[in-house]
């Protein structure tokens, strides 16, 4: 083990678990939206309690985000400042815009919409969480749009002298083919996960709580977040074809590692199970689906996809002796979870839908202990999407262009590396288990009473509540 291994291990364990708040994030934003809307346009009261309830639950989730963000910033300075040097002038164009423009948004209007309960005109205190939302999504977009470029280089030149890529053309990198499917596939899969939870915890009121007095309004959360889930599934599967045909223009050997496909085929099968050699060089036994994997990659049946050993010995020639594959393993199995982790999300919400027709209480333990892991499954599904995204694309970090062992910072010794890595690793162990006891502790205390509280004293506002405490 040497300082390399252990940076790509800090990266690697950083951005996972700071993406586990992402997608909740971005999604709760636009639903908490869509529900003051409803309110706002209808007066029906239980969707102000929904806005409130799961407006707490974004809250805490958006400032756990905004801590474990922080420290990516500091992993690319201490960890890998060589791959900073070389492509800072790219890679900070889009997180310079995102933290000045989308963060800033999204982080004023949080507050306005906080504190502005019962003191902004309804129209304005609508229109902030909106705003937040629309931030926040921006922030998605600038933030994919530099992962774009390590995918895809894009709008650049390597300066003969200095060694390092300057910016040509900002609005090719903002417009980046890679970038420009990532994002919606990935807005898909962050409503797969806010819908998610939004139905495991109407559910868990419904089924605990028949007779409640808020029984409908937990009826009407569980189907509204059951919807989003179907319809984000569905998106999901219509970007992510997309995004492969892409990939398999751009990073043919990411395709081909997923596949396991070691030969070029036309038509290529798709892989349903592939077994190969310990050292990943080889395949040993497969289960095909003929033809798919072509479509999936082309648009075409009869289509060519390139395997893993040609493009290796295309690269070698390309690049220089050396290894250009992925760690097959992984890149194969982490498509599958992806997938697989996914559409069980999407099953058991069908399953809850079907449950609650025409007005019925579902009463199957088992349902509900599936209900449970529901919003569990698609983090693990965005989870090993990333990691397929960026393991996928090994041994670069800037593909074509800079290797990832020529990244690492080089004054960074192992015991520093690991030091940090350690430290962040604890600090985030105690993040997760505030993040968990805080979502479950208010989740569990249901809606909130929006009964306004009468003011005896219109010109004493002592007795009045505080516009966040609801």
């Amino acid at each position: 083990m040497d300082a390399l291994d252990v940076a790509r291990w800090q990266f690697g364990v950083t951005t996972v678990y700071h993406f586990l708040f992402v997608p909740l994030t971005i999604g709760l934003s636009v639903l908490v939206a869509i529900l003051q809307t409803l309110w706002r346009r209808t007066g029906n009261e239980r969707y102000l309690k929904l806005t409130k309830f799961y407006g707490k639950l974004f809250l805490i989730n958006f400032a756990m985000g905004v801590v474990t963000g922080i420290v990516q910033e500091f992993q690319f300075g201490m960890n890998w400042s060589d791959y900073s040097r070389f492509v800072g002038d790219i890679f900070g164009a889009p997180l310079a815009i995102e933290a000045l423009v989308a963060f800033f948004l999204e982080s004023t209007f949080i507050g306005l919409w906080i504190f502005g309960w019962d003191r902004l005109p309804p129209r304005l205190h609508l229109a902030s969480i909106w705003a937040a939302a629309i931030g926040t999504n921006l922030s998605a977009y600038f933030i994919l749009a530099a992962n774009s470029f390590m995918q895809n280089p894009v709008g650049y030149r390597i300066n003969p002298d200095t060694g390092r890529a300057e910016l040509t053309d900002f609005l090719a990198v903002l417009t980046n083919k890679v970038a420009l499917i990532t994002f919606p596939h990935t807005l898909a899969g962050s409503f797969l996960v806010a819908g998610s939870l939004v139905l495991t915890v109407g559910l868990w009121h419904v089924m605990r709580h028949p007779d409640s007095a808020d029984t409908s309004t937990y009826r009407f959360a569980t189907r509204f977040g059951a919807w989003v889930v179907m319809t984000s599934t569905a998106l999901v599967l219509i970007t992510g074809d997309i995004q492969g045909k892409i990939m398999t223009q751009v990073q043919p050997m990411k395709m081909a590692a997923a596949e396991g496909l070691y030969t070029t085929e036309s038509p290529a099968s798709f892989s349903v199970l592939t077994i190969g050699s310990l050292d990943g060089s080889r395949e040993l036994f497969a289960i095909k689906i003929p033809y798919l994997l072509s479509y999936l990659g082309t648009g075409d049946p009869h289509g060519t996809v390139h395997g893993i050993n040609d493009l290796q010995a295309q690269y070698a020639s390309q690049y220089g002796a050396g290894s250009y594959t992925p760690i097959i393993p992984v890149t194969y199995w982490s498509f599958r979870f992806m997938v697989g982790f996914g559409l069980a999300a999407a099953a058991i919400a069908l399953l809850i839908l079907w449950a609650q027709r025409k007005g019925r209480t579902p009463t199957s333990r088992w349902l509900l202990r599936a209900g449970l892991i529901l919003p569990v499954l698609p983090l693990l599904a965005n989870s090993f999407g990333w990691i397929f995204t960026e393991m996928g694309r090994q041994p670069w970090i800037v593909f074509g262009e800079m290797l990832t062992r020529d990244g690492v910072s080089r004054s960074v010794s192992l015991t520093e590396v690991l030091t940090s890595f350690t430290a962040f690793t604890l600090v985030y162990a105690t993040l997760a288990v505030i993040e968990c006891k805080l979502l479950i502790r208010y989740a569990r205390a249901g809606v909130p009473d929006v009964t306004p509280t009468p003011v005896t004293d219109d010109t004493d506002d002592t007795e009045r509540p505080l516009a966040f405490a609801y």
